[in-house]
């Protein structure tokens, strides 16, 4: 049963950052893309970031390049989000996410997501 645990979500003021981290269980962790997401009040859930399983090809949104970093640990079957320059529009419910087949690439649309965390919360005050 594939788990996925995210943690360091908070309240931050613009221009500041975070870093969200997402441990995974229940399967071979380094076989797997990662993903994350964000979901803000009255919005649908969008695309943040996405890693491939060998941790040597990331992916984007718009909004958040140069911004954000999505990097893995696969010793410790973590994925990471660094959040830099933080605004009021990046607050959000931010979701980790991974696909139930192995080796793809992560990149979205493209890569169903299967598996969600429940989710942490990020506000960015003005």
């Amino acid at each position: 049963q594939v788990q996925l645990v995210e943690s360091g979500g908070g309240l931050v003021q613009a221009g500041g950052s975070l870093r969200l981290s997402c441990a995974a269980s229940g399967r071979t962790f380094s076989s797997y893309a990662m993903g994350w997401f964000r979901q803000a009040p009255g919005k649908e859930r969008e695309f943040v970031a996405a890693i491939n399983w060998g941790g040597d090809s990331t992916y984007y949104a718009d909004s958040v390049k140069g911004r954000f970093t999505i990097s893995r640990d696969n010793a410790k079957n973590t994925v990471y989000l660094r959040m830099s320059s933080l605004k009021p529009e990046d607050t959000a419910v931010y979701y980790c996410a991974a696909p139930a087949s192995p080796y793809y690439s992560g990149s979205y649309p493209g890569t169903t997501y299967t598996y969600w965390g429940q989710g942490t919360q990020v506000t960015v005050s003005s």
